[in-house]
């Protein structure tokens, strides 16, 4: 139990996941000691279990956490963000400053008005116009 520990330690230094996977190959080693079974036995299920965590979730493991986060750049990626207004949306549009660019907006109930100043979240986004509701 206190190799696992250890291993598991160490593996926040490494960052490969090797000391991991001897980690749990160690715990399960310990959960086949409480039945008192013989030394071969222990050893043999370390290196089983070590090695098919190796073989088969080592690999997963990387590819799932160590994988590019994507970029998105395309309009619907400002969808949730703030923005101030700079001409009053009334009737029909406005305009907004959203992520340092200035946007056409309308307000997502054509009812209502925003004033120059006001703070607006981008609701959706349709076509180069943005379409806003009040802050929560």
């Amino acid at each position: 139990m206190i190799v696992a520990a250890v291993l598991a330690v160490l593996e926040l230094a490494a960052g490969e996941f090797t000391l991991l996977m001897l980690a749990g190959g160690a715990l399960a080693t310990v959960g086949v000691a409480v039945f008192d079974v013989p030394i071969w036995a222990e050893v043999l299920t370390f290196a089983v279990s070590s090695i098919g965590l190796l073989v088969f979730l080592r690999p997963y493991l990387k590819k799932r956490l160590h994988r590019p986060q994507a970029l998105d750049t395309s309009p619907k990626a400002l969808v949730g963000h703030s923005a101030e207004v700079l001409e009053e949306i009334g009737g029909g549009s406005g305009q907004i400053r959203l992520e340092g660019s200035i946007w056409s907006a309308r307000a997502l109930d054509p009812t209502t008005t925003f004033a120059v100043g006001e703070h607006v979240t981008v609701i959706s986004i349709d076509g180069p116009t943005a379409v806003v509701w009040k802050e929560p």
